[in-house]
């Protein structure tokens, strides 16, 4: 663990601790931890900052430092669990603040009022103290939604994985067609196993809908989120035979969310202010939200219910494929939810009369969603992150048992691309069944039933299956391509660069050139020593004097640079996600400063571009001046946390030193840009390539 990063100037006692934290954790978190450092040197006073990158957190503090504190300023745009600073002087700020105005924020902190608590207790957002708004709370209300959505998503994951794949063990073990259904006989070890995974499903709501409500309102909102997430997939509180499954425990998660901050931002007797958290938000809010649910959300849920379901059984007949259609669209839109489960009981109630035909519609869409976006998952991995492609592959199991809520992960994360890719391939899978009666005589779906015998049909059943799940990978694909496509059309070639696509291993038969083999030992080559921004940076990838005065154009110009290096496997993705990253906020950091950065598995290892900008960009800065020195990053997804963050925190600290950017506008050639970074932070370390 680092060092904490500490300036200590005697005989002056006072100690400030800082915190900071950026979302992406790579250039503001370190840009603010030298300002607050700098900051409390001018003052004269004592100060350790511990900042939370990628990296980890590095700089802890021990409990004797928060014992010995005056004073916590905290300049984060993540959050921050302020409860170890119970009793202190604290302001909470973006982490913007802490790089413009680290003079200000000390003395502020200094002149707050002791927090009375560290949950919030006082009315605040959990900091304690004095609190300000952060750079966070500026962004646009869809940020704010997006990152609500994906905080309760994150949490859900595992509840998905973990219940559906205990179910699907204990049917695919303990499992018997019957009549009623796919059934695991009473006292069996098995039976156990299901409920288990049964509770795990049970519960994936209600976390779903806690976590986006505590991502907006703290943890005032966590325990109302649940709870009425739990009412949202309850039926019988408002009188429906099908819960709202996923899509109410986000509508659920919001109303929660957004009740629960207006709550607290009402004004209070500072008596009453320490039971707010704890009594009167989760009270007011679990009743004002779980109480709309029950009496004007659940009864318009029961009529849709009725409506639909009249409406399908007057599509029988010679209507089948189109009632094949709908039903498999609705079987894949919410995956568990409303629809799908009126479609369900559709087909399960048929099932009774003697009609097993719209259940065999209904069983070969159901492993549609999951199957098709696990599918998806391994075509076409750098769409989706990490925890996605291990949710794809969880979600693949789980088709094959007919869980549908495998897709319900990916679907929550990307609902515009998932949700019609689903819908479509459901409809195929469906159409088809019906159109080659495919029959299924127990209430289930996927592969499964027809291992046990339960449909008619079998290679036509699986033929509606495997199209369906096809389709919906490849629609899903199409629209979560097309951004990127349109990025990487408008992305420049630069003169005798490389193509953007390059194996840089070099081989017996391909012999590679000396320029290729530096860069290519700029990032893979292994070496016990550790690496400096040299490593990651080299002539070809600076450019002085750009001509661009566009934000878009200076990052695809950057972009087109960093493929002489041989590890832009896809320029146009990468492009995508640093114009994505600009979206949630801007990385201009003021005084003419910009450091762009791209977590992308369009680049196959740490790369760093840098421009000198003739007339300045336009990058929307906080302190309102033109970008003139911007470095670009891109990363692979896979290499967060790794040492070449430690050296971009280098590199940012450097930034924040007038004389590294005045040598840098200085600069006459890139060897100059190289000289001076190497003068910040050290040579090179990288072991050579041989040839």
């Amino acid at each position: 663990m680092a060092e904490p990063l500490t300036v200590t100037t005697a005989p002056h006692r006072l100690l400030i601790l800082g915190i900071t934290a950026c979302p992406t954790g790579i250039a503001h978190t370190y840009m603010a931890a030298e300002k607050l450092a700098a900051a409390a040197a001018e003052l004269g006073y004592d100060m350790k900052v511990e900042t939370h990158g990628s990296v980890g957190v590095e700089g802890t503090f021990n409990q004797a430092d928060i014992d010995r504190a005056d004073a916590v300023v905290i300049a984060a745009d993540t959050r921050i669990d302020p409860s170890r600073f119970a009793g202190k002087r604290i302001v909470s700020v973006g982490v913007a603040d802490g790089i413009h105005r680290p003079v200000a924020l000390i003395r502020e902190a200094l002149a707050a009022e002791p927090s009375a608590a560290a949950d919030g207790s006082d009315g605040s957002d959990g900091s304690g103290g004095e609190t300000r708004a952060s750079n966070a709370g500026k962004t646009d209300f869809g940020g704010t939604l997006y990152r609500a959505l994906m905080n309760g998503v994150s949490y859900m994951i595992p509840f998905v994985v973990v219940g559906g794949l205990l179910i699907a063990i204990s049917l695919s073990l303990g499992g018997e067609a019957t009549p009623k259904g796919l059934v695991i006989p009473e006292g069996s070890f098995w039976l156990t196993i299901n409920q288990i995974g049964v509770l795990g499903f049970t519960l994936m709501v209600p976390i779903l809908s806690g976590f986006i409500a505590y991502a907006i309102a703290d943890r005032p909102g966590l325990a109302p989120g649940m709870i009425c997430g739990w009412i949202a997939t309850t039926g019988s509180f408002y009188h429906s035979e099908s819960g709202a499954g996923f899509i109410g425990g986000i509508v659920t998660g919001f109303l929660v969310g957004f009740v629960a901050l207006g709550i607290k931002k009402i004004p209070v007797h500072r008596y009453i202010k320490p039971i707010m958290p704890i009594l009167v938000i989760p009270v007011l809010t679990t009743v004002i939200v779980g109480g709309a649910f029950v009496l004007a959300l659940g009864q318009p849920i029961s009529w849709v219910f009725s409506t639909m379901s009249m409406f399908l059984t007057g599509l029988q007949g010679g209507s089948a494929i189109v009632l094949g259609l709908i039903l498999g669209a609705m079987v894949a839109f919410d995956m568990g939810g409303p629809v799908n489960k009126t479609a369900f009981l559709f087909g399960s109630a048929l099932i009774a009369t003697g009609n097993p035909a719209p259940m065999g519609m209904v069983a070969a869409a159901i492993a549609v969603p999951p199957l098709g976006m696990g599918l998806a998952t391994l075509i076409r991995g750098r769409y989706f992150s990490k925890p996605e492609r291990e949710a794809g592959i969880a979600a693949l199991f789980m088709g094959f048992f007919g869980i549908t809520e495998g897709a319900i992960p990916l679907a929550a994360a990307k609902p515009l691309q998932v949700i019609p890719a689903n819908m479509i391939g459901g409809a195929v899978a469906g159409g088809i069944a019906a159109l080659f009666a495919v029959t299924d005589s127990v209430p289930h779906g996927g592969p499964i039933v027809a291992v046990f015998g339960a449909v008619s049909g079998v290679p036509m059943y699986f033929a509606a299956l495997l199209i369906g799940a096809v389709v919906t990978a490849l629609v899903s694909l199409l629209l979560l391509g097309m951004s990127a496509r349109r990025a990487e059309r408008h992305t420049p070639q630069v003169a005798g660069s490389a193509p953007a696509v390059v194996d840089p291993t070099p081989t017996n038969d391909s012999p590679v050139p000396a320029s290729a083999l530096a860069s290519t030992s700029l990032a893979d080559a292994p070496t016990p020593a550790p690496k400096t921004v040299l490593d990651y940076i080299d002539e070809d990838t600076i450019v002085l004097d750009a001509a661009e005065t566009d934000r878009d154009a200076m990052i695809r110009s950057l972009v087109g640079r960093m493929g002489a290096t041989g590890r832009v496997t896809d320029a146009g993705v990468v492009v995508q996600a640093a114009l994505t990253r600009e979206r949630v906020g801007t990385t201009a950091v003021g005084d003419g400063i910009a450091i762009p950065h791209a977590k992308s598995d369009g680049v196959s290892g740490p790369i760093l571009a840098f421009a000198r900008s003739r007339h300045g960009v336009d990058w929307s800065s906080p302190d309102g001046t033109p970008a003139t020195l911007i470095f670009l990053i891109a990363v692979p997804e896979a290499a967060a946390g790794t040492e070449h963050l430690k050296v971009l925190a280098q590199l940012s600290r450097a930034l924040m030193k007038p004389a590294f950017r005045a040598t840098l506008q200085a600069a006459a050639t890139p060897a100059d840009v190289l000289a001076a970074l190497a003068a910040q932070v050290g040579p090179k370390q990288s072991t050579p390539v041989a040839p």
